[in-house]
């Protein structure tokens, strides 16, 4: 059975640790606990009984009770499969960072590596070019090379 332990929104790691030692210490029968990416305020637990859940978050910080509805697999498997999403962003690009440090700097895409995820780029305002490694989910498309090519000056 899949559990939904709710805990202090930011404290998910916190918690996750604590959870874990008294499993360990206790040596209780659960089969898997996570912290999904995105899902704050919530750890999930799988385990055979409510009971070996309920002792296991017991008197925890940051604990803030089960959910009284269990969950299928099929109700977290979005949450917790890695998803591969689809890089569309090319060599060539013009493209936004929309994360710190450079938030809101436009940069031209130098190269891809899709295996990690991240980009090459340089940034445009910059008066020495300095290639700078970003991750892809940073980068927002602005153009592509073969509409800028086309574009009147």
């Amino acid at each position: 059975m899949i559990y939904i332990v709710k805990v202090t929104t930011n404290k998910e790691e916190k918690v996750l640790g604590l959870v874990e030692d008294k499993i360990k210490q206790k040596a209780l029968p659960v089969y898997s606990l996570a912290r999904p990416p995105g899902l704050r305020g919530y750890l999930i637990v799988e385990a055979p009984e409510r009971d070996i859940v309920e002792e296991a978050v017991f008197n925890l910080p940051y604990t803030k009770g089960i959910l009284a509805k269990t969950a299928s697999f099929d109700e977290i498997k979005t949450m917790v499969e890695p998803k591969v999403a689809e890089i569309n962003i090319e060599k060539g690009d013009i493209v936004e960072i929309i994360a710190e440090p450079f938030k809101k700097e436009k940069a031209k895409v130098l190269r891809i590596d899709k295996q990690k995820g991240e980009a090459v780029v340089t940034l445009l305002q910059a008066t020495i070019p300095i290639p700078v490694t970003v991750k892809i989910d940073n980068l927002r498309i602005i153009r592509r090379e073969e509409t800028e090519e086309g574009e009147q000056k």
